[in-house]
């Protein structure tokens, strides 16, 4: 489609296209119902290869770079610079938070799709690394940060049942 065009007006149509596509997954994010963006989803769990999120530590070593990274914090959000609260009800709105966010990234990763379908081949692949550098480490950041808080929230509970218990039993805590 593109194939015949400029350099220049390849690059502009492409610019123009994936803000459409960013800001139309952008929206989409805000308005989807926030049971979409259910943790316990098959989509959001933890795979087997990534080791309960020691993969991204471990290995990418995220612990170096994850801050470098701007974060978008929107009216009422969540910074990932610090937890305000700790209630399990705090917890699951970010980890829900988690998974939102790592649904817009990665949906975003698709417009690759239609990069290869309206540019040649190797502008397509320039441009799908772009685009994979742009939004991937976001989508690890996301899961990253899943993983921790949901190890904290089951620390949580498990605290909360051992005082429940003790007071129970009449002991004091």
């Amino acid at each position: 489609m593109l194939r015949n065009l400029s350099f220049d007006d390849t690059i502009l149509i492409n610019i123009i296209l994936a803000a459409i596509w960013h800001f139309v997954t952008y929206v989409l994010c805000i308005y989807i119902d926030t049971g979409f963006f259910d943790a316990s989803k098959k989509y959001y769990r933890s795979r087997k290869w990534e080791n309960d999120g020691k993969i991204y530590n471990d290995v990418l070593k995220i612990n170096r770079w994850k801050d470098l990274l701007p974060q978008y914090v929107g009216k009422d959000g969540f910074s990932k610079s610090h937890l305000t609260d700790v209630s399990v009800e705090y917890l699951d709105e970010f980890i829900m938070e988690t998974c939102r966010g790592e649904w817009n990234h990665a949906m975003n990763c698709l417009f690759a799709v239609v990069l290869f379908a309206i540019n040649s081949f190797p502008t397509a692949v320039i441009l799908t690394l772009l685009l994979l550098v742009g939004n991937a480490p976001f989508v690890i950041i996301q899961r990253y940060n899943r993983f921790r808080l949901q190890k904290l929230r089951r620390m949580i509970i498990r605290r909360t049942e051992r005082n429940r218990e003790r007071e129970i039993s009449g002991v004091t805590v």
